[in-house]
């Protein structure tokens, strides 16, 4: 067995080596995750069927629980996107707030519309509806798109069922409940500070003379359709946050009651997720005419683009499982105890710095949580809650040149490098820091 010092450099060499492959050499975030875990087992003198083992066990037990939660949640997401259900709720925003609070509605829309579906399929089945606003009111397309990826991403990381904060709410043993009631007070007033707000200090709101021309060509004549309900769709998205939430004030009602037991079972994740699924195909499938075969044609759309998502959660997974064993995780938090770090602040530093570093934001998140959680077993005085939280806090920001996320929206907006880096980019962090101000606020109530 190393030395604590020796233990600590492989780990510092394990966090440059997926840096150095995901941003240098363009591999695959999951191999990189998997030749981290060879560094570190090796490094440790971890034997190496111990090693095969810690590494199964951590990618069985991450995978075991999430991957049905995560199709699940990707099933909704298709079902809201081929349904129109996304404009819907956008274009009754529009109508009750008016066109010319469009920043705020994009913010709101981004909000609500992205908890059920990833960053960039919500942003590029959004985006179409920004074209026409921003046509019709001649606003800075900046001023409508910025406030929607804001909120996108901090639904993204903060929110379950989205994939990494459900991941690391498992991994870290959190209430998805709390998770889920701790991310909408601290997301929310982030998106509006980060958005709307923040767009109005670093971007006028007149059009640029271009971006008429831009329009012109981007702006597709789209045949008129038949949108489903506001209220319903709403309802549909809402639907497995609910049932999550009321798992959590179970936990008020005495032990052992009807209502306790009703109320735990239908909040499982699980459970949740599939009585959600089950009712969009009602409300935003079969009742407006769609038969099953039209349903099995969206169920298997949805399910291909998991497969990245799933082996890098997997990856991270099996990274938390090696660095327990081979007793790296012990050091860590040993030493990070002695610095005396705000946990809350770890978390979100940690988090922040890999997603500047490797640029996505679920490698980041992973990466974080593996580090931070040896940590949780010291009374830190924080709930595990709060540090999911503060995990996402940090992976929303510093979204540059590194992440797919960053080229999305500059390239939908048609801005150049430096507009995107002093608008989204400044967005992002500055979204990152509000986040953690509020999580730290949050901490002393919770």
């Amino acid at each position: 067995m190393q030395s604590n010092g020796a233990l600590l450099w492989v780990l510092l060499a394990a966090i440059v080596m997926i840096v150095v492959l995901i941003v240098r050499f363009r591999v695959h975030a999951f191999l990189a995750l998997i030749a981290a875990c060879g560094l570190v087992g090796l490094g440790s003198g971890m034997p190496l069927n111990a090693m095969l083992e810690s590494f199964q066990k951590g990618l069985g037990d991450t995978l075991g629980f999430l991957a049905a939660i995560i199709g699940l949640g990707s099933i909704l997401g298709k079902m809201l996107e081929e349904s129109g259900g996304a404009e819907r709720i956008a274009r009754t925003l529009l109508d009750t707030l008016g066109e010319r609070r469009a920043s705020w509605v994009m913010m709101l829309v981004g909000f609500i519309a992205g908890i059920p579906v990833f960053f960039e399929v919500g942003y590029i089945l959004l985006i179409p509806l920004v074209y026409v606003v921003a046509k019709a009111t001649r606003l800075n397309l900046l001023h409508l798109g910025v406030p929607l990826a804001v909120s996108l991403m901090c639904v993204h990381c903060m929110l379950p069922p989205h994939p990494a904060a459900m991941a690391i709410t498992h991994l870290l043993g959190a209430d998805v409940g709390k998770v889920i009631l701790y991310g909408l007070i601290v997301g929310l007033p982030t998106a509006i500070v980060a958005g709307p707000l923040w767009i109005r200090l670093v971007a006028r709101s007149q059009a640029d003379p271009w971006q008429a021309a831009f329009l012109e060509e981007r702006c597709e004549a789209r045949g008129e359709r038949v949108l489903p309900g506001f209220w319903l769709t709403l309802l549909t998205i809402l639907l497995p946050l609910l049932l999550m939430i009321g798992k959590t004030f179970a936990s008020a009602l005495p032990a052992g009651s009807t209502l306790s037991g009703l109320l735990s079972f239908f909040g499982n994740p699980l459970v949740a997720l599939l009585i959600a699924v089950v009712f969009a195909y009602w409300s935003l499938g079969l009742r407006r005419g769609l038969g099953m075969q039209d349903l099995l044609g969206h169920t298997q759309k949805s399910l291909p683009p998991l497969a990245s998502i799933l082996l890098i959660i997997g990856a991270g997974g099996a990274f938390n499982g090696i660095l327990i064993d081979s007793g790296v995780g012990k050091v860590l938090a040993d030493s990070l105890t002695r610095l005396d770090i705000n946990p809350v602040v770890l978390a979100w530093l940690v988090a922040g710095l890999m997603h500047f570093a490797v640029g996505s934001a679920t490698v980041a998140m992973m990466s974080a949580a593996a580090i931070v959680l040896p940590t949780l077993g010291v009374d830190s005085g924080y709930s595990k809650e709060i540090i999911v939280v503060a995990i996402g806090a940090g992976a929303i920001g510093w979204t540059h040149v590194t992440d797919s996320a960053f080229w999305v929206v500059k390239e939908y907006l048609g801005v150049s490098l430096a507009d995107a880096l002093k608008t989204f980019t400044s967005a992002t962090v500055l979204a990152s820091v509000v986040a953690l101000l509020l999580t730290l606020a949050l901490s002393h109530f919770v």
